[in-house]
C-alpha cells in the first residue's frame, strides 16, 4: 500500500520520478564526463537526496486523512 504522503504530491514529485531523475543524473555524469570520482560524488549526493525525500520526509511528515 502506498504511503498517504505520496497521494498529496503531484505526478512530478512521486517516488518513480525522484528515482528516475537521480539515475539519469548519475548515468549522464558518467557518459558525458568519464571522470569516476566526479560521478561517485554525484552518486553520493543523489543517494543522500533519495534517503531524504524517499525515506525520511514521508515518515516524519504528518498526514491528515
Amino acid at each position: 500500500m502506498a504511503h498517504p504522503f505520496w497521494s498529496l504530491k503531484p505526478w512530478w514529485c512521486q517516488p518513480w520520478t525522484i528515482l528516475l531523475t537521480g539515475t539519469v543524473a548519475i548515468t549522464t555524469s558518467w557518459l558525458v564526463l568519464h571522470i569516476w570520482w566526479l560521478t561517485a560524488a554525484i552518486a553520493v549526493l543523489v543517494l543522500a537526496w533519495w534517503c531524504l525525500f524517499l525515506l525520511i520526509v514521508p515518515n516524519i511528515t504528518p498526514v491528515e486523512q
